[in-house]
């Protein structure tokens, strides 16, 4: 199994070839690992990422069929399905890279601060996301970023990409076992839809 920093520089360089506008393989190479699937599955990486249509996993870092386990949810939040799902990955397929991969501007952190700041009613499920978003982002409404909202908006999302990783990290006694004993390693990620780049700048 390939290691976490091997992992890790698999994707940078799978998304270094998205910004460039040089991709791998298209349509034509996928039907010789799609007929190897059925019987093996061997993800390198561990994505949890946003549901937001423009931050498809796959395609930013340029993988493959098999590639990549991604999990997608509104504002990349943890709850227990989503730890469930990465203890899955590591013990069963011995993947040893989480990455929490959050994104500029993203629409679940917006509607968590238009929530702290009186704004509207909302759903009962909506509510649940912006419920998990609403630690890591409301301490910034106590501070001058309040009055700038492109700032404000931009420190919530690594804000809460931060609290998910932390989540991974400790709130799960198999990802605390790997971390220590079977180098696992778990970062965070922000995704530029302005450039296409992603950062990791959380425990890299």
């Amino acid at each position: 199994m390939i290691s976490a920093r091997d992992a890790l520089q698999r994707l940078r360089d799978g998304n270094a070839r998205f910004v460039q506008e040089v991709t791998g393989g298209g349509p034509a190479s996928l039907h010789p690992r799609r007929t190897e699937l059925p019987t093996i599955q061997e993800p390198s990486a561990v994505i949890l990422g946003c549901s937001d249509a423009r931050v498809p996993a796959e395609i930013v870092f340029d993988q493959g069929l098999g590639d990549l386990f991604v999990i997608r949810v509104a504002g990349n939040v943890v709850a227990s399905s989503q730890v469930g799902s990465v203890e899955f990955a590591v013990e069963r397929f011995g993947t040893r890279l989480v990455v929490v991969l959050g994104h500029s501007q993203c629409g679940a952190i917006q509607a968590t601060l238009e929530a702290l700041q009186g704004g509207g009613a909302q759903s009962r499920g909506l509510r649940s996301i912006v419920d998990r978003v609403r630690p890591s982002v409301e301490t910034l409404l106590e501070t001058d970023l309040k009055n700038d909202r492109p700032s404000l908006v931009h420190h919530a999302v690594r804000a809460n990409i931060r609290m998910s990783v932390h989540q991974l990290r400790y709130g799960s006694e198999i990802l605390e076992h790997h971390l220590q004993a079977n180098g696992l390693m778990v970062v965070g990620a922000e995704y530029s839809l302005e450039t296409g780049r992603v950062d990791f700048f959380d425990g890299v």
